[in-house]
């Protein structure tokens, strides 16, 4: 604006807040847990949101606690369906300064999510690849039983796994949304096996099946459930999974 002899008085400018930038990782750890077949059902967003308030109350530097909202930064191997067990699940914690083991370990171990337990830790390098993107497959347990009850002929079922491992292709349908979409299960099944019973001559109301699922880029993810499925209609029975847990998922570098 003009002053009093023709000058111009500079207006002050408001200048906006320069954001401030997040602490940067300093170390790296990965977590090795297990999810017990008790754990509350949460659906991801809500498994996700316990696990922040945990990491929050554990009182560790974890990176993005300076954010508004805090947003502590773990990044998990994949996804786990609702009401899976898992054994041996992978996630990387990243701080913003290095601590040791036993302080990281003592820390987490009382503070994880209902259910859930700590088995193991590993210091990683910070510039090891993405967590996700090492995934390869994953391994389960299914408990297999025959709806309305009778015995398992365990010699068929190894022969209907031996089938499916030997088929070039195996076809199925997948619901997405509100419609299905057919799919070759065959790519994304790398193994099923029909462990030996202590008595292999005795058929069993329930067996177990071991089985291993990829992970493929552009394929997606092997489904347990859909391998049961495909099992049960090779040997020509209706089967219920009496229990399903993820033993471990497998990394490209085989850790």
């Amino acid at each position: 604006m003009p002053s009093g002899d023709g000058n111009l008085i500079p207006t002050q400018v408001m200048q906006a807040p320069i954001p401030i930038s997040p602490a940067q990782p300093c170390q790296r750890w990965r977590l090795v847990f297990s999810r017990s077949s008790d754990a509350p059902q949460m659906a991801s967003r809500e498994q996700l949101t316990a696990w922040e308030d945990a990491l929050v109350a554990s009182g560790l530097p974890i990176v993005g606690l300076d954010l508004q909202p805090a947003r502590p930064r773990i990044v998990f191997a994949a996804p786990l369906a609702t009401g899976i067990a898992a054994e041996r699940e992978l996630a990387d914690l990243y701080l913003t300064s290095r601590r040791p083991a036993a302080e990281v370990r003592d820390a987490l171990a009382q503070r994880l999510p209902e259910g859930h337990s700590l088995a193991d830790l590993h210091d990683v390098w910070l510039g090891a690849p993405a967590l996700p993107g090492q995934v390869i497959a994953a391994d389960y347990l299914a408990r297999i039983s025959v709806d309305g009850g009778g015995v398992l002929d365990r010699h068929g079922l190894a022969d209907a796994a031996r089938q499916l491992l030997a088929a070039t292709s195996l076809p199925r349908t997948r619901d997405k949304g509100d419609r299905a979409v057919a799919y070759d299960l065959r790519p994304l099944l790398a193994d099923i096996e029909i462990p030996s019973a202590a008595d292999p001559d005795r058929d069993e109301a329930i067996v177990d099946v071991r089985i291993r699922v990829r992970f493929h880029p552009e394929r997606g993810v092997g489904r347990p459930e859909e391998v049961v499925a495909a099992l049960a209609e090779s040997v020509g029975v209706n089967f219920s999974i009496a229990s399903l847990v993820r033993v471990r998922v497998v990394l490209a570098t085989g850790d």
